[in-house]
């Protein structure tokens, strides 16, 4: 059983930024409730996100 966690899609590494439609999106591969929740800003609990780290790379290089 996964542990949800109380998330903040702008914090998400799933949430990204589309240049061609000038939007945000999940990239995360959502099932059609999931993407419903998403699509109504109804994601209170996401089973899918990961805190968006930019430093996580660069502390593996040192």
């Amino acid at each position: 059983m996964k542990k949800e966690i109380k998330s903040n899609c702008e914090m998400c590494e799933y949430y990204i930024y589309d240049d061609e439609y000038d939007s945000y999106y999940c990239d995360m591969e959502l099932d059609e409730d999931e993407m419903y929740d998403f699509v109504t800003g109804n994601i209170g609990n996401c089973h899918y996100f990961r805190y968006r780290n930019e430093y996580r790379y660069v502390n593996k290089q040192i």
